[in-house]
């Protein structure tokens, strides 16, 4: 099986290459349209700045490649936000997969939410066979609202999509490769798809 991490300038590939090794799976890093498209299994991560990172994509036609993309992809904490419709982060118009909006939390709340959150009302392949609630560890400053693809809820002063499905298009906003075993359990669902 060929996994591939979308490599482009926002950050946190190398960890979650290492959660990756760490269940036997050797992927390639890479921003490279053909190997990208030959994949059988996709992970788009992200820690940085929206506008940015679509100005990135857009440059090296990289957006228009993932909202093609037919096999399992999943997004990662920024990666499952650019998926959405349109980010509050730097007026962003995102790759239009989920059918949501990103928006930042209100300043009565301690900004960036760093930790440990819980995940309610899951649904999906991602989350087969694990039992009751699971904790994830989360560092955003930003959200998705909750719409028909929200598969997960977490609540921080409101609730708001934690995880996204779509298609073959899957989103988690916490760090599956921060967040022990239960985020190994939902990589292997994912790598399992």
């Amino acid at each position: 099986m060929e996994v591939v991490i979308i490599k482009y300038n926002a950050g946190n590939i190398k960890s979650v290459e290492f959660a990756l090794e760490r269940i036997g799976i050797n992927a390639t890093v890479s921003d490279d349209k053909e190997i990208i498209q030959r994949a059988d299994k996709i992970i788009f991560p992200g820690v940085g700045e929206a506008s940015s990172a679509m100005s990135y994509l857009r440059q090296y036609g990289l957006d228009e490649i993932i909202k093609e993309l037919k096999q399992p992809v999943l997004g990662i904490c920024l990666g499952m936000q650019l998926l959405c419709q349109h980010s509050e982060e730097g007026n962003t118009e995102c790759l239009g997969i989920f059918d949501t909006q990103v928006k930042r939390f209100g300043d009565e709340l301690k900004v960036p939410q760093i930790g440990w959150n819980k995940l309610s009302e899951t649904s999906g392949p991602l989350f087969r066979d694990m039992q009751g609630e699971s904790f994830c560890y989360f560092v955003h400053s930003y959200y998705a609202g909750l719409c028909a693809d929200t598969i997960a809820v977490t609540e921080y002063g409101l609730k708001f999509s934690s995880a996204l499905s779509k298609r073959n298009f899957y989103g988690v906003q916490f760090h599956p490769e921060k967040s022990a075993e239960a985020g190994e359990a939902i990589l292997h669902n994912f790598l399992t798809l």
